[in-house]
């Protein structure tokens, strides 16, 4: 019998990869996960212009960050924003109208050095039109006054954004998505549920404005449904991420509990291995799941509810058998009655992608969740 669960497991690990691979087509790349503190964070740490030492981008919690930060007036917090906007930007921990500030000062910066790369006859006309993609990028995070609560412009690129007022709203919610998602597909008019800047417009509206919603690209994705997709080598990568994130909330925002957070697709097993404290967060909701990284609900932190949506039938990734083998896979479905979760409903979705589309029940239970009404 158990050379037949064995053989059992190493099949369904077998097909896994298979359907993975079959459903997206191969992605023959493999991602390098950005990883670290931000560009310019050497030469912030070496600063003593204001003769102090500056926290650590690297090793200093955010707390400690908060800290520092409240000790400095207005005039030395700007003197450090304009000098460091990168770091600044991306420092959680730091108060949050001054990343705003920040990311708004590094966003023009890349911008005007896109642009000069699209006219620089050095490079060649594939260059030229990356280059031009980027600029349009940045240019569109400028527009109207959006609140970017990072922007990290290594790699495929990392952004933050907040739908909603931070300062005011009565509770908050975060959004964590799945596979091919950077800064270039953070939004996506072809798939505006799709995208975590979608998805916290929909809860945005869906909650009447009461909940302040953060789309949060900020760890490396995998590209397509190879191997990256099958592993959990960036889900390792991005979990530290999401807690920093967490962790500058608590430290900078004064909401009546810790965010909800919703994690789409891979963005579960980014969550699953993060495993908040009730610190950190007052829920977990994920969606269109493939497996968290864990056995059961049980080896989640008990103090934080956990709530798993139901998977519609279009829904490809109910095909993938929920196995973990031999470094593939992401373990037990998330929705089988016996992991433990509470269920959601999923009523009216369609797809992978569709679970927060105006009307549908998975919507409204997200709003009833997120405002603390479940």
């Amino acid at each position: 019998m158990r050379r037949f669960r064995a053989g059992r497991a190493i099949a369904g690990a077998a097909v896994a990869v298979a359907i993975m691979l079959g459903a997206g087509g191969w992605a023959a790349d493999t991602q390098t996960p950005v990883t670290g503190p931000p560009p310019g964070s050497a030469a912030w740490t070496a600063d003593t212009s204001l003769g102090l030492r500056l926290p650590d981008p690297a090793t200093t919690e955010p707390a400690r960050v908060a800290t520092f930060f409240a000790g400095l007036d207005p005039a030395r917090q700007d003197a450090l924003t304009a000098r460091y906007p990168l770091v600044v930007g991306n420092l959680d921990g730091a108060p949050v109208a001054l990343r705003y500030r920040a990311n708004a000062l590094a966003l023009t910066s890349e911008h005007t050095r896109e642009l000069a790369r699209a006219a620089d006859p050095a490079l060649t006309p594939q260059d030229h039109e990356a280059a031009r993609t980027r600029a349009e990028r940045y240019r569109a995070l400028l527009d109207g006054g959006r609140r970017i609560l990072a922007f990290d412009p290594r790699g495929r690129g990392q952004v933050a954004e907040v739908y909603g007022d931070l300062a005011t709203a009565r509770r908050t919610a975060v959004i964590v998505p799945g596979s091919d998602t950077d800064l270039l597909r953070f939004d996506r008019a072809g798939d505006p549920y799709g995208t975590p800047a979608g998805m916290a417009r929909a809860l945005l509206d869906a909650t009447g404005g009461q909940t302040a919603v953060i789309a949060w690209a900020g760890y490396t994705t995998p590209l397509g449904l190879g191997l990256d997709a099958a592993t959990e080598d960036l889900a390792r990568a991005g979990a530290p991420r999401l807690t920093r994130l967490l962790d500058g909330l608590a430290a900078t925002t004064r909401p009546q509990d810790p965010p909800t957070v919703f994690c789409h697709s891979y963005g579960s097993v980014v969550c699953g291995l993060a495993r908040p404290t009730p610190a950190q967060a007052s829920g977990v909701v994920v969606l269109g799941s493939p497996g968290m990284g864990v056995g059961s609900a049980a080896d989640l932190d008990p103090g934080v509810p956990l709530w798993a949506t139901a998977r519609n039938d279009s829904d490809w990734i109910g095909d993938v058998p929920k196995v973990r083998l031999f470094g593939l896979g992401h373990g037990a479905d998330p929705t089988a009655p016996g992991f433990g979760a509470r269920p959601l409903p999923a009523a009216g979705s369609h797809g992978h992608t569709g679970y927060f589309a105006p009307g549908t029940a998975s919507l409204a239970a997200y709003a009833a969740v997120a405002l603390g009404r479940a």
